[in-house]
């Protein structure tokens, strides 16, 4: 069956970002598989994004007005002043819409590539993620497209974890040849595109968040 994930931006009042993810993953996680869907993940900003910000995503069945369903959950929801939702199609991951569960530094990529480099930036990928998550204990957990309306340029989601943000660091600074491969690879995909930006998160909707009562 066909899969739409939907890429939601909720900003809530100052300091009640917690407080709104807990209730997302604790309520509204109920409420979006009773309409259908799943909860794929709520994400707490940590690096680039604003405090009193919140990146969620959701999973459902092949239904263009779907994704607007869980928007409107958390527009209704005390202290949430706005949700945007970008609607997003998988590629090469996520295989399944099992929700990430491991703790761990989360990044959001953004690109922009060109139609014409787009089949071979997915190539890239998936000739360097293998070899990226044996070397770095990390994890690819998708890389997202919004549909084409314009095949001049393409705009993605990468989403990865990497167990800290030490190791972030350490994957810039390759140590053996087959590192030095894998990272010949990702430096060609960022040559294939015309913009990226990236921010990082923590994951809030799962047990093993730890230490979800402070602030990174």
């Amino acid at each position: 069956m066909a899969v739409n994930y939907a890429y939601h931006t909720v900003t809530t009042e100052p300091l009640q970002a917690l407080m709104i993810a807990e209730q997302l993953r604790d309520s509204s996680a109920g409420q979006i598989e009773a309409a259908g869907g799943i909860l794929f993940g709520v994400w707490r900003s940590q690096i680039g994004r604003p405090r009193d910000e919140l990146t969620v995503m959701t999973a459902w069945p092949n239904d263009d007005d779907a994704a607007a369903t869980s928007a409107r959950m958390f527009e209704s929801i005390d202290g949430v002043v706005g949700c945007e939702t970008e609607r997003l199609l998988p590629t090469l991951k996520p295989e399944t819409t099992t929700p990430p569960r491991k703790q761990g530094i989360y990044a959001f990529r953004w690109f922009d590539v060109p139609g014409a480099n787009w089949i071979e930036f997915l190539d890239l990928c998936a000739a360097a993620w293998p070899g990226w998550e044996a070397a770095y204990e990390s994890k690819i957990i998708g890389l997202w497209c919004h549909e084409p309306s314009d095949r001049d340029s393409i705009r993605s989601l990468l989403l990865s974890r990497r167990p800290s943000l030490a190791m972030w660091e350490r994957t810039k600074k390759p140590e053996s040849e087959e590192e030095i491969e894998v990272r010949a690879k990702m430096g060609r995909r960022y040559d294939l595109c015309t913009w990226t930006s990236v921010y990082t998160t923590t994951l809030v909707s799962t047990a093993e968040s730890g230490n979800s009562d402070n602030w990174p």
